[in-house]
């Protein structure tokens, strides 16, 4: 992952410490994640992509874990 996902759902938020809050962490993990640990952990990746309402993806914030965006007119099954 490289952190531009990580900034934009920072943006789309406000502020680290308000991301974090909704995530139910402190605003430290999430400075962690951008500085230090250059990805968010997977089990993150969901959690943010529901509190950015779907505009930063689990594809966009680890790759490495979720492979590519499924592509537009493919469906998925439930």
């Amino acid at each position: 992952m490289s952190t531009e996902a990580l900034q934009k759902a920072i943006c789309e938020i406000g502020t680290q410490g308000r991301l974090a809050a909704l995530l139910g962490k402190q605003q430290g993990h999430v400075g962690k994640w951008l500085h230090r640990d250059k990805k968010v952990p997977a089990d993150m990746c969901l959690a943010i992509e529901r509190v950015t309402g779907g505009k930063v993806t689990r594809y966009e914030l680890r790759p490495d874990v979720f492979g590519d965006p499924p592509s537009k007119g493919t469906r998925r099954k439930a």
